[in-house]
């Protein structure tokens, strides 16, 4: 599974502000936003700081792409 920050960006526009302001009021730094933009995986404390800056709860602004399995990868149980 993978994750998508699709909401994030929505909500973003919602509000009037810019991937800037973002990462401005967060404390982001570029890489981080990059990998944001692409998708990719970010740290617990990254999602947090972003929950904080602007006042909203972790499935505002993410969700697991179901759709988008991962090939290849094989769970054994």
């Amino acid at each position: 599974m993978s994750v998508t920050y699709n909401k994030l960006w929505h909500l973003l526009l919602d509000r009037g502000m810019k991937k800037k302001d973002l990462k401005e009021a967060a404390g982001l730094t570029g890489h981080t936003m990059l990998k944001l933009r692409k998708d990719q995986d970010i740290t617990t404390e990254t999602i947090g700081k972003i929950c904080k800056a602007l006042g909203c709860e972790m499935t505002d602004i993410m969700e697991i792409n179901k759709k988008n399995n991962d090939k290849g990868t094989k769970h054994e149980e």
